[in-house]
């Protein structure tokens, strides 16, 4: 255990944290947090999912079969299980589930079966943050392999002029941010009554950053004869206002997970000032195991000035924030996806929607702002079933 290194004795039976000692009340209300969901983790009875489908049983193309083969795509997850079937009738479905539950995959393999035996089929695919977008259009290009489907990627950071001349040629699918989306409507580039597939995608993420008006402009924009399909992790009173107006006579389907996996170690690293926790992250990284590690910070400045310590220190490490443009975002993804770097240091830009193979610990450097932006953070390992472990710094 982690903790072992860093605690006095007096601190290391049960994580003893008194509350005179903590210096606010989030701090304690992190820590209780942590504490509620190894409680969890320990008292919940795990239950083996049985799917009721193979990926062979679905009626859908041949070849879109041997695409799903080559992703190494052997068993439905619940969503996938549950909703392709639905979806592949022209259902519209409410989808509540987190990330890491194969979502992506679940409305992708209906709509390109869907345009496979329509090729005058329209999808538009709205995400929250382009990071999400692109990893849609990516899991979307392993998908269409050989079948002649055409994408078109609409976010910020990227030349708008490239997007309008690609939009103007016969795509299938648009996929894309509320920004841009919106910036293109205005340009009389995207005309929305013309898709009859859509796909709100992490729409309470969407409600959270202030899309909520855009979403709505966009929905009364759509065609009336529309399938329309909707994922949340959450349903709240104003994610209701767009579901409300987008699905007619939907199918829910929900796979709620515990608030964090439970294959995720958590424990908190307790610190006494900023140079101290510098020093204990640099020793963290420096040990056996740590091999691709997530590092969650608050600010753009911060994390910047971490990564050029960790840097200065030998360590190799890349950031992404706010202030980096797109291709340089894009560039230290997939310098980490592919082990080109170590340890990826992040604000909470990164830390919804991303599907990272294989990282191996989430450091909370800083502490979230929230309990849901704890989760949303540690989520990123632990995945596919893989253990994952999670260390939160606390002062």
């Amino acid at each position: 255990m982690y903790h072992k290194r860093f605690y006095p004795r007096h601190q290391q039976q049960k994580k003893r944290f008194a509350p005179k000692a903590l210096p606010n009340h989030e701090l304690m209300a992190a820590i209780q947090a942590v504490k509620i969901v190894n409680n969890q983790k320990l008292n919940v009875p795990e239950e083996v999912f049985v799917p009721k489908n193979g990926f062979a049983d679905f009626q859908i193309v041949q070849q879109l079969k041997n695409n799903i083969a080559a992703k190494n795509y052997l068993v439905p997850t619940p969503i996938q299980d549950q909703a392709i079937d639905q979806m592949l009738n022209n259902r519209d479905v409410i989808g509540i589930a987190n990330t890491g539950t194969g979502k992506t995959a679940a409305f992708l393999i209906p709509l390109v079966n869907k345009v496979c035996l329509n090729k005058m089929e329209k999808v538009l695919i709205i995400a929250p943050t382009r990071e999400l977008a692109l990893q849609i259009q990516e899991e979307l290009k392993d998908f269409s392999k050989g079948l002649g489907i055409r994408s078109v990627l609409c976010i910020g950071g990227m030349s708008l002029w490239r997007q309008k001349n690609e939009l103007r040629q016969n795509n299938n699918f648009v996929i894309g941010t509320p920004g841009r989306i919106k910036e293109l409507i205005g340009e009389r580039s995207l005309l929305l009554s013309t898709f009859h597939s859509v796909v709100l995608d992490e729409a309470d993420r969407m409600v959270d950053i202030g899309f909520i008006n855009d979403i709505k402009y966009f929905i009364s924009l759509l065609p009336q004869n529309r399938q329309s399909l909707f994922f949340s992790a959450t349903i709240s009173g104003k994610v209701k206002e767009i579901l409300n107006a987008f699905v007619v006579n939907p199918v829910t389907i929900s796979v709620e997970k515990q608030a964090t996996a439970e294959n995720v170690e958590q424990d908190v690293i307790k610190v006494t000032n900023k140079n101290e926790k510098i020093d204990k992250l640099h020793d963290l990284l420096s040990q056996e195991g740590f091999e691709k590690v997530l590092v969650f910070g608050r600010t753009k400045w911060g994390m910047q000035k971490l990564a050029n310590e960790l840097i200065r220190r030998g360590v190799r490490v890349a950031v992404i924030h706010g202030n980096k443009s797109q291709g340089q975002r894009q560039k230290a993804l997939e310098q980490f996806k592919t082990n080109q770097i170590s340890v990826l240091i992040a604000t909470d830009v990164a830390s919804r929607g991303l599907d990272i193979p294989d990282v191996s610990h989430v450091i909370n450097y800083d502490m979230p702002a929230t309990y849901d932006d704890y989760v949303h953070r540690i989520g990123r390992t632990g995945r596919a079933g893989k253990p994952g472990v999670a260390l939160t710094f606390v002062e």
